[in-house]
């Protein structure tokens, strides 16, 4: 966890101005490994809320952050997510708790137990329970020990753990 995470944002209303926004001042680097060649960007209610759940939990940590903006950009091993509280810019719609409907960002981990251990021991609860699911790839399947989680606004995040691919199981018809 990153000292920045309880710090990033001001008591002051954001910056509204786009311009401005974009080129407040702000601490950090690029992310290790340079950018992912996509990155969601959220919007969320309370930043700060949001970084002590991203890394805080999550295990996520601030590259660069533009604080009187309300922004930050995190990461996790290859994993990258921006992070933006509300401004009422790039809102094509009403915002309403859960965020994100009919989304889930599925992000993968070398190892569950870190992330589940932070989220017991904040009390955290989970969308679903740590299962193990095989998906059809083509001609073969690819398994992952998957488990949900909401963000505080509600954002559906999905953490796997990779087991590889396997022969497809042939499932059988019984003919009555």
């Amino acid at each position: 966890m990153t000292d920045r995470a309880t710090v990033s944002a001001t008591p002051e209303p954001p910056i509204s101005d786009p311009v401005a926004r974009a080129t407040s001042p702000g601490s950090g680097t690029l992310p290790n490994g340079g950018f992912a060649t996509l990155v969601p960007e959220l919007r969320v209610s309370d930043v700060r809320e949001s970084l002590m759940f991203w890394c805080g939990l999550l295990g996520f940590e601030v590259a660069y952050d533009r604080p009187a903006a309300r922004f930050a950009y995190l990461n996790r091993n290859l994993l990258q997510v921006m992070l933006c509280e509300r401004n009422g810019y790039w809102e094509p719609d009403k915002m309403q708790r859960p965020f994100g409907r009919g989304i889930n960002l599925q992000m993968t981990v070398e190892r569950h137990a870190p992330i589940l251990s932070a989220l017991a021991a904040a009390n955290w609860p989970l969308y679903e329970q740590p299962t193990e699911a095989w998906y059809r790839v083509g001609d073969c399947e690819r398994g992952q020990r998957e488990f949900l989680v909401q963000d505080p606004d509600g954002y559906l995040l999905r953490f796997i753990e990779d087991l590889g691919l396997r022969s497809p199981i042939i499932q059988s018809s019984r003919n009555a």
